[in-house]
């Protein structure tokens, strides 16, 4: 298998776009400059089982879009150990909760937002947690 390791999100504004992700989910950002494109680049998990390799490798999945739900486009699942603590946090930086949390029988409890950029994404606190 070829497993996905990155995942890219689109940003108007660097500067808030990098508070919002440092202060909810404590990732550290890097700003790669100009000569980069103005790349910043998301450290989400460390590792030092192989030098200069990804933290880890990430699963997904499909789900059949429906007519009634909004902003079906590809996104991206970040695990948190409190959902709810979670949510407020968002709030507070300026994210916006997109309904309540929902419960997914033997996985555990998910919602998704917007983030500072309009971007949709989800949370995931696993079950057990």
């Amino acid at each position: 298998m070829n497993p996905v390791t990155h995942f890219e999100m689109p940003y108007v504004d660097a500067g808030r776009m990098m508070k919002f992700y440092s202060e909810v989910f404590g990732w550290e950002l890097q700003m790669l400059g100009q000569t980069m494109g103005d790349y910043i680049l998301a450290t989400t998990a460390k590792t030092d089982a192989r030098p200069g390799m990804p933290a880890g490798t990430i699963n997904g999945g499909f789900y059949q879009r429906k007519p009634d739900w909004p902003d079906q486009y590809p996104s991206i699942v970040i695990s948190v150990h409190d959902v709810i603590e979670s949510m407020a946090k968002l709030k507070r930086a300026g994210g916006e909760v997109l309904g309540d949390p929902m419960p997914i029988p033997g996985v555990g409890l998910y919602v998704s937002f917007h983030d500072t950029e309009g971007n949709r994404v989800s949370m995931l606190q696993a079950q057990g947690q």
